[in-house]
């Protein structure tokens, strides 16, 4: 089901092709590993004949080196395997575990000295990497103090360093312990590679997307492939010990605050469910006005980019760019076809037939919807017609290299399609899987630099709008016919109207035949009669942008979507009611309210909005003088502080949104601010690597600089 959100049973495959991928950069670091432990046993072989001497005076101590040797050679073979990738990616996380876990502990010795001897089996398993570094600072003979020599020896090895070292090493110990015998050493070093196997499984179950680092000083979660680093706190000695199972909840996508329309046009719909249709990011959006609620069509998998609604007014198909997984791999665009009921995925097309992304698209009316004609974004702009429900392509052919803004199937005839775009309308005749294109013909009028909209007067004819503002009538007239061929039709212009100051941007033909506009500069909507007369007009106040999409809502209501974002509904009379709105461009920083069920976002477009997360209404806004990046609330509540990318900083207060304080911290974008929890304290991340450290008094209000860190 493409309704749902993120997870799916295909995680684990998608997880394990990202392991594979991190098991084939890490053979050649298995290889050097098996060359160093190689090296070790040479090592000790000629540590052995100088020993031998040694055991002639103490027989009693004669044992270590036999023991350990022979403990490393199991290391040997329980990390130099290579049957598969899965057994060879375990085992070097083994060793690599093994030196996270020693330098990991180094700060921790004396807390870990004092856990209880009296554990579980099961504990001492888990934990059998934790205890081995426990000897480098105990006097007394400890069962793991084969394992840490193990460790300090492969070090040494890695290094060239010579015998003369390792013997020094072996010597040093020797006061401080006793060795065991052949087999306590094998037993403990198995334990410590199948303990390691085991915390790698759990890592994997426990989250997918996240690797812990082999020094043990952070973790990586990896984002659309790539790899974010999250430093663990100083006081966790080994992140083990804190690492719990991922809660059984499920997260639901509730609410979608914005709409794409900057970009965008011809995306508002209105459908018979009483639910306005349009998209953002990647989701498409059912939103019922009335009701307040929202469902959500979740089946893309990048950006939507167009979107197009079938003849029964119930199916619905999307388009989106090309892009790349949550392991970086890229993905195909391609075009869905989904019922708007149900949010079930009919069909997917265009997988592999694609470039770069879908740039508009068009259900066929004639024939009730059974073809779909799509525009994509290559370099041609190729024109491809479909059987959708076989999934089947029947043609295709090269447009343009110009930028191609509408397609539309003739409504009523079945095999007209018409393209517009940059200079240009072509009329393209399908029959079978062939194309045919005839340029349409502007004569004695004025050629426009973009024929942007695209409508059909019930008798057939075509509307065009274009960047003169101009309405163009083109009425199909017949030719003489070619000898053996039969009577050709040419569309020409009959007749031109000067709709709009600006362009003319979308036209909407209404169901009673009259004609719905919408200018670009001018910000108008004129209503014509069927004789395309003005009848009526309202403009769009200037706070919400330039118009971008306009279609027909219930009785005399009409729905607008906006440059700036907005999705408008509005009568003639009454004017215009705002029903969504959002952010115009990357939105960059988020802060939830500490107690309220507020929050705030700020953007790349410098607008900071407070939001109600129970209405899903907008509080207020207000306009920074730069970009804002990050932000977080101070405990109480009272204020709010906001970071941008020139390195200022501001605080405001969350009721008034005011300015309370301002404050600049080097020239480089801020990353993050946090307070402390009680308050405090505000610490200010910023691009330069430097945190910033304040101390925060009177409620939030005052600021005075502490000092800053690496």
């Amino acid at each position: 089901d493409d309704s749902i959100s993120a997870a799916s049973t295909s995680d684990v495959q998608d997880r394990l092709s990202a392991l594979e991928l991190r098991v084939q950069q890490q053979e050649d670091e298995i290889t050097v590993l098996k060359a160093a432990l190689a090296d070790v046993l040479r090592r000790l072989a000629i540590s052995e004949d100088h020993v031998a001497s040694v055991r002639k005076s103490a027989p009693s101590k004669g044992k270590p080196i036999p023991s350990l040797r022979e403990a490393i050679s199991m290391s040997c073979i329980t990390n130099g395997s290579t049957g598969s990738r899965k057994t060879s990616h375990s085992s070097s996380v083994s060793v690599a575990r093994k030196e996270t876990l020693s330098s990991a502990a180094k700060s921790g010795t004396e807390k870990k000295k004092e856990k209880p001897p009296g554990q579980k089996e099961k504990k001492e398993e888990s934990h059998s990497n934790d205890q081995s570094p426990q000897t480098q600072a105990s006097p007394s003979p400890q069962p793991s103090s084969q394992t840490l020599q193990t460790h300090r020896q492969t070090q040494e090895s890695k290094s060239s360093a010579p015998a003369k070292s390792i013997k020094k090493s072996l010597t040093a110990e020797k006061p401080h312990s006793a060795w065991e015998s052949s087999d306590d050493s094998r037993n403990k070093l198995l334990r410590v590679a199948s303990t390691s196997k085991l915390i790698s499984k759990v890592a994997k179950n426990a989250d997918k997307y996240v690797s812990v680092c082999q020094e043990g000083e952070y973790i990586k979660m990896f984002m659309r492939g790539r790899p974010i680093t999250m430093f663990i706190p100083s006081d966790v000695e080994n992140y083990d010990d804190i690492r719990t199972e991922l809660p059984p909840e499920k997260l639901k996508l509730e609410w979608v605050y914005g709409y794409r329309g900057r970009d965008c046009r011809a995306n508002v719909y209105l459908l018979p469910t009483g639910e306005i249709v349009y998209f953002i990011a990647s989701v498409v959006v059912l939103f019922n006005y009335e009701e307040r609620t929202q469902r959500h069509y979740l089946g893309h998998t990048d950006c939507v980019k167009c979107l197009a609604v079938h003849p029964d007014k119930i199916r619905i198909a999307t388009g989106q760019l090309a892009g790349v997984d949550k392991d970086g791999r890229p993905l195909q665009p391609h075009v869905r076809v989904w019922d708007s009921v149900s949010l079930v995925t009919l069909q997917v097309i265009g997988l592999g037939t694609f470039e770069r992304g879908v740039g508009c698209l068009d259900f066929s009316k004639a024939d009730s919807g059974t073809h779909l004609c799509v525009i994509d974004d290559s370099n041609e702009h190729m024109l491809t017609v479909w059987d959708w429900q076989r999934k089947s392509k029947i043609a295709e052919i090269k447009t343009t290299n110009e930028l191609v803004l509408a397609v539309e199937f003739h409504p009523t005839d079945a095999n007209t399609i018409i393209t517009c775009g940059k200079s240009h309308i072509f009329f393209w005749t399908w029959s079978g899987n062939s194309l045919s294109r005839k340029q349409g013909i502007f004569g004695k009028y004025e050629k426009p630099k973009f024929v942007q909209c695209l409508a059909f007067l019930g008798n057939g004819d075509v509307l065009t709008g274009d960047s003169g503002g101009i309405i163009l009538i083109w009425g199909k007239t017949t030719v003489e016919p070619t000898p053996g061929k039969g009577p050709k039709g040419v569309y020409q212009i009959s007749r031109q109207i000067k709709a709009h100051d600006g362009s003319v941007f979308t036209l909407c033909q209404m169901r009673n035949g009259m004609l719905l506009t919408g200018g670009g500069k001018d910000r108008k909507i004129i209503l014509w009669d069927h004789d395309l007369n003005p009848e009526r007009e309202i403009e769009v106040p200037d706070q919400y942008g330039t118009i971008r999409a306009v279609a027909e809502g219930k009785a005399d209501q009409f729905l607008v979507g906006t440059s700036r974002n907005f999705v408008l509904r509005g009568t003639f009379n009454d004017g215009f009611l705002v029903e969504v709105q959002g952010h115009t461009d990357e939105l960059w920083g988020l802060a939830s309210h500490p107690f309220k069920d507020l929050f705030l976002t700020c953007a790349q477009d410098r607008q900071v909005c407070m939001w109600n997360s129970v209405d899903h209404t907008l509080e207020w806004t207000r306009l920074l003088d730069e970009p804002g990046h990050c932000a977080d609330f101070h405990p109480s509540g009272a204020v709010v502080a906001i970071g941008t990318h020139s390195g200022r900083w501001f605080v405001l207060d969350a009721e008034t949104r005011d300015l309370v304080s301002i404050h600049t911290d080097g020239n480089e974008q801020l990353s993050v601010m946090r307070y402390s929890v009680d308050g405090t304290l505000l610490a200010v991340g910023s691009h330069d690597n430097f945190i910033y450290l304040y101390v925060v008094t009177e409620n939030g209000r005052k600021y005075s600089r502490y000092g800053k860190c690496t």
